[in-house]
């Protein structure tokens, strides 16, 4: 999704953390310094406790903790995780915060931009991961213990819910309607332009397939094979993995993108939706949400009240 469709360059901006591009939206062009520095301190405050891929940060402390818990965490770090298994829950496990080490053993362990695009072959058997019920989580003292041998990755639901949160606290400062995206992740909080925030779905900025579609609350994300992908051996990998194999998901879907009440119930479904397969859209239709997923072929199906 790309901030390409807000043509009025003084309401946005952008800026990259987490590894990736952040942009910021808003109505007012007055708005936009005070909105996108709140955004920024919210989604760099995520990236420092979040991110697997810094040795510093909070949740790479937890995963070398693994066997030794219950281990005290921040109310930042709390509310990520229980976002990753609320996650977790509403996907019947396809959306599984484990897969930490599973993704270290598919090379996926540095930001995507830092990722060699190509390497020796690796041995892949099927393993699956040490599963969400694994973690015992105690929101009242605000405790994590996590199994031995497990690690917890926050890639798949974390950037939807820093942009639910960066937007969030970024209205409120304002006083107004925010627009934030991380990633392919939009969230959008306050009132709304009165035709909507604009945005473009699409699988690449230079794709030929894209439909732009107008957000009035809650959030879109994406997700797709496609968007991070590197070849061990020849063979192509990518970053969605099936917690049931430990293996990336093979899927007909190149992407699978989601309208829902908050941008991380939006992403928890559209991963799940990769993860699926073909039992996607009847899925999603069961959940109610508005779904659009593209085949392989470029097919498109959308379901529910995805405009089309």
């Amino acid at each position: 999704m790309s901030l390409d469709a807000l043509a009025p360059v003084l309401t946005s901006a952008t800026f990259r953390a987490m590894g990736t591009m952040n942009g910021v939206a808003v109505d007012d062009p007055d708005a936009l310094e005070p909105a996108l520095a709140a955004a920024r301190e919210v989604i760099q405050a995520v990236d420092a406790a979040c991110s697997r891929f810094r040795a510093d940060s909070e949740i790479s402390q937890l995963n070398q903790l693994a066997g030794e818990g219950p281990i005290p965490v921040s109310e930042l770090l709390d509310d990520a995780i229980s976002a990753a298994l609320d996650a977790a829950a509403s996907t019947g496990g396809l959306v599984d915060p484990t897969i930490g080490r599973l993704m270290e053993r598919i090379g996926y362990t540095v930001t995507f931009s830092d990722l060699p695009s190509d390497g020796p072959s690796i041995n892949l058997e099927i393993r699956s991961a040490p599963g969400w019920a694994s973690i015992t989580h105690d929101r009242v003292n605000r405790t994590v213990s996590l199994p031995e041998g497990a690690s917890i990755d926050l890639g798949a639901v974390g950037k939807a819910w820093a942009a639910d949160r960066a937007a969030r606290v970024a209205a409120h400062r304002i006083g107004a309607g925010v627009f934030v995206v991380c990633g392919g992740d939009v969230a959008v909080s306050g009132p709304s332009p009165v035709e909507g925030w604009r945005v473009r779905v699409t699988e690449a900025a230079d794709a030929a397939i894209w439909q732009d579609i107008h957000v009035f609350d809650g959030g879109i994300a994406t997700s797709g094979p496609g968007s991070r992908t590197w070849r061990r051996g020849g063979e192509v990998l990518h970053h969605i993995l099936d917690p049931a194999t430990g293996l990336p998901a093979d899927s007909p879907w190149t992407m699978a993108s989601v309208a829902a009440a908050s941008c991380a119930d939006a992403n928890a479904a559209a991963t799940a939706s990769i993860v699926l397969g073909d039992a996607a859209p009847s899925w999603l239709d069961a959940l109610g949400v508005p779904a659009r997923l593209v085949r392989r072929d470029g097919t498109i199906v959308t379901v529910g009240q995805w405009p089309v």
